[in-house]
Parts: C-alpha cells; sequence; structure tokens
C-alpha cells in the first residue's frame, strides 16, 4: 500500500464534512471533488486541503473558479496542485 494515501476514513469523513460552505457553488465542487478522488487523496492532499478550507467562502471561491491564484504561504506546489483537482471537477 502507498505510504503517503490517507487511508484513515475518520479523517477523510471529518475533511468531507468541514468542507461543506455556506456558498452553494463551493458545495458543488466540493462534492463532485470527493466523488472523484476522496479515496485516492495523499496526507499531502489533505494538509492542502486543509488549508483551502482555512479561507473564507469568497476567498475560496475566487481560487476555485480562478479569479485568484494562491499567495504568500499558500502558494504551494502541494496546494497548487490540490487546487487543479479542484478545478478540473
Amino acid at each position: 500500500m502507498d505510504e503517503s494515501h490517507q487511508s484513515d476514513p475518520l479523517r477523510r469523513a471529518r475533511l468531507r464534512w468541514r468542507a461543506r460552505r455556506g456558498l452553494l457553488e463551493n458545495d458543488l465542487i466540493f462534492e463532485r471533488f470527493f466523488s472523484r478522488y476522496e479515496h485516492d487523496l495523499s496526507d499531502a492532499d489533505v494538509a492542502a486541503l486543509t488549508r483551502l478550507l482555512e479561507l473564507s467562502d469568497n476567498e475560496l471561491m475566487d481560487l476555485l473558479l480562478a479569479r485568484t491564484e494562491p499567495e504568500g504561504d499558500l502558494a504551494t506546489p502541494d496546494v497548487r496542485r490540490l487546487l487543479e483537482m479542484l478545478r478540473s471537477v
């Protein structure tokens, strides 16, 4: 088994619950994302997603819709890769 795979179902369930947002657009994107990628997420993916979920709904929506790009300490390769996954669904 891949050592980096996020295999803890409870941690994945908590992450899915935390991804529920106040904006319907964000909810729809996250629902499609989890339907497609939930069982393939690595620990690095979970960490990047956790960082994105710390943003406000509007900041997150701007990133998801490519209106803005990650900046500062959010502009890491892991966050950028996860953001591309989110944008692809």
